[in-house]
């Protein structure tokens, strides 16, 4: 395939699965191993990084009226009734940290998996089934079983902390999708749809963007005296495809967190559970059946 239509093409996977529950690394890696991408180039992994970037940026603008109203209630909240240690903005962080830590501990299970499309199969088939069962039970109202988090604002520590060790199977197992556990752990907690989706987005603000850089990191410096990326450095061609990956990336992201956010609050989320099913058990079929 043309270079610079694989560059598009990998852009706008990322674009539509980054913050859909259907996880985007195993759809790029998927998409990667089809398109005859090979997985242990050094630029490849740099330009997989890079695109997830360019998704993340876009997450910052959509919600900035929402981010500017945080940091400008901050620490009181809009009703006057959080505190520096409660406010939506503080429970972020705090679900951040919760993931984080043990994630980079685990750097090494992560390494060992990030590559496995069985691993990813999987993973894809269980967390829709996961999905599909708690979007059931949890998803609407129940009489006499109202919700108690209508809105982000109205979050506990209890409820961002077990939220952010959820989000930790995500990182051990790609396929699993971070919004995918953060959704369906805030729905357990007692979240709405919105509410759980919403903290989702904020939760993955910090939480990319510091895996993303982190990653970018080890890929561009030498470690050991061994560049990632080769003995080359990256010519005006690479240049080029990276610019087209990240752009088309951060354009198709927003518009997928647009639709997303309208879905959400009429639909639910059964249908992502049953494509998540579908598209691992084609994996599984596929990694089984052609490639042994």
């Amino acid at each position: 395939m043309n270079d610079y239509l694989l560059s598009l093409l990998l852009g706008i996977i990322e674009g539509l699965t980054e913050f859909l529950p259907v996880s985007s690394t195993a759809h790029l890696r998927i998409a990667e191993a089809l398109l005859g991408v090979d997985l242990g180039n050094g630029y490849w992994k740099m330009f997989t990084i890079v695109i997830q970037l360019g998704a993340i940026l876009c997450l910052p603008l959509y919600f900035r009226k929402r981010i500017g109203g945080f940091l400008g209630s901050f620490p009181r909240g809009h009703q006057g009734d959080r505190t520096w240690l409660t406010h939506p903005l503080s429970l972020t962080l705090i679900a951040f940290v919760v993931t984080a830590a043990p994630s980079l501990l685990l750097t090494k299970v992560i390494g060992k998996h990030l590559e496995s499309l069985v691993v990813m199969g999987t993973s894809l088939v269980v967390g829709g089934v996961v999905m599909g069962i708690v979007d059931a039970l949890c998803g609407t109202g129940r009489p006499g079983h109202p919700f108690r988090t209508q809105d982000m604002e109205e979050m506990n520590i209890l409820q961002a902390v077990w939220i952010g060790a959820c989000q930790i199977l995500s990182a051990v197992f790609p396929g699993t999708s971070r919004s995918m556990s953060t959704i369906a752990a805030g729905q357990v907690a007692g979240m709405t749809r919105a509410s759980a989706l919403e903290f989702s987005f904020f939760l993955s603000m910090p939480t990319m963007a510091a895996a993303t850089l982190y990653d970018l990191y080890k890929s561009v410096i030498p470690h050991h005296g061994v560049n990632p990326l080769g003995a080359t450095h990256v010519d005006s061609h690479g240049w080029v495809l990276l610019g087209i990956g990240f752009v088309a990336s951060f354009a198709v992201a927003y518009g997928s967190v647009a639709w997303f956010m309208r879905w959400v609050r009429t639909r639910g989320f059964a249908a992502f559970a049953v494509y998540r099913i579908l598209a691992g058990a084609f994996v599984l079929a596929w990694v089984w059946r052609w490639v042994g």
